[in-house]
């Protein structure tokens, strides 16, 4: 999974994505800073995985992984080429999710680049410039479909018909993701790379001390929350700055400094679980001495296509998948002694993966 950090400059974007990256992208006090944009991979925490680290004391432990991207602060006019404009629209194409960070916080000591906070506004400023950019891509595909429909071509009714729902959408300032298309359609703009047709998570920048306060006491998170209920996207509520001392920390300090702060998860791992629930996504194991191993893969594979993500092998020579539910070999201790209780199961091809599926694949090639 990879998801594009975007946002108006200064609002935490860089200060959040150093945080639940450790990759080192430059924060400062001044837009524009981050000049290429930086990439960073972070391992998804599962605790189901160091349980059975705990079992098997494998030779390798291989969580499944997210791809991070802070691209630059984007302002009024980026789609047309203001501040750093379409260079840094084009990153945002190449993404499955956007994680869009808007500042909830007042500190005089860091700039706003239009002089004040104001949520709701620097929202519509980043969609309206994404939404401008989606235009000039769609008008192409609707022109290009109505020359090809004057020419008998009749199988681009269905884009040019898609086309003018999304324009529509697009031209209210409503995203591409909130127009009603049916599934044929749907499957046409696919691959348009429409970057308002991507789910949002928005990330509600406080302040340290707003942090465990109530949200009837944060109006501007508030103001988020409204924005996004609208559009059907997720809200995140989360402190770059403390998010950025939690990454300091070790795995003890961490524990307790979370529950001393009254949080209970890091912004990691809330943002993680967010990402998985908007995109569809869960996790298989695989488990022995070898490697234990978290494979992301969509909700609804089924088992050849699940056994094709570790190899095109598997996938090809596919015979069947022996399953137990990791809660079943928890409890149970190991392989055998679920063996012995009947409790793995022998799937064949039509199978569909479930979250924690402990997953043994039999194939020939």
């Amino acid at each position: 999974m990879k998801l594009g950090v975007v946002g108006m400059p200064n609002v935490g974007k860089s200060t959040l994505f150093n945080a639940i990256t450790n990759a080192g992208a430059q924060a400062a006090n001044y837009p524009f800073c981050t000049i290429e944009p930086n990439t960073g991979m972070v391992a998804v925490p599962d605790h189901r995985l160091d349980v059975l680290a705990e079992m098997y004391h494998p030779e390798k432990y291989t969580p499944a992984v997210l791809e991070f991207v802070d691209i630059a602060g984007l302002v009024k006019g980026a789609s047309r080429g203001e501040g750093l404009g379409n260079k840094f629209l084009s990153h945002i194409r190449e993404v499955d999710a956007i994680v869009h960070v808007v500042r909830c916080f007042e500190d005089d000591n860091v700039i706003h680049v239009d002089g004040s906070v104001d949520p709701a506004r620097d929202i519509d400023t980043i969609n309206t410039e994404l939404a401008l950019a989606d235009i000039e891509t769609v008008q192409k595909r609707v022109d290009k479909a109505a020359s090809m429909l004057k020419k008998g071509e009749k199988k681009y009714a269905l884009e040019a018909e898609a086309g003018q729902i999304i324009l529509e959408q697009l031209n209210q300032g409503k995203p591409a993701r909130t127009a009603k298309l049916t599934e044929d359609q749907l499957s046409v703009v696919k691959d348009w790379f429409l970057i308002t047709m991507k789910k949002v998570i928005y990330a509600a920048n406080i302040g340290e001390d707003d942090l465990g306060k109530d949200e009837s006491q944060l109006p501007l998170v508030q103001k988020v929350r409204e924005i996004a209920r609208e559009e059907g996207s997720e809200v995140l509520v989360i402190s770059a700055k403390v998010e950025e001392e939690i990454a300091q920390l070790d795995p003890e300090e961490k524990k307790m400094f979370l529950e001393d702060m009254g949080i209970g998860q890091s912004g990691l791992d809330r943002l993680v679980q967010l990402g998985y629930h908007l995109l569809g996504l869960i996790s298989y194991l695989t488990a022995g001495p070898k490697e234990v191993r978290a494979w992301t893969i969509e909700e609804g594979t089924k088992a050849p296509q699940a056994a094709g993500k570790i190899h095109t092998d598997f996938e090809r020579g596919f015979i069947r998948a022996e399953i137990v539910p990791y809660e079943d070999l928890v409890r149970e201790g190991s392989m055998n002694a679920c063996k012995e209780k009947g409790l793995i199961r022998s799937e064949g091809k039509d199978y569909v993966m479930k979250d924690g599926d402990v997953t043994l694949f039999r194939f020939n090639v």
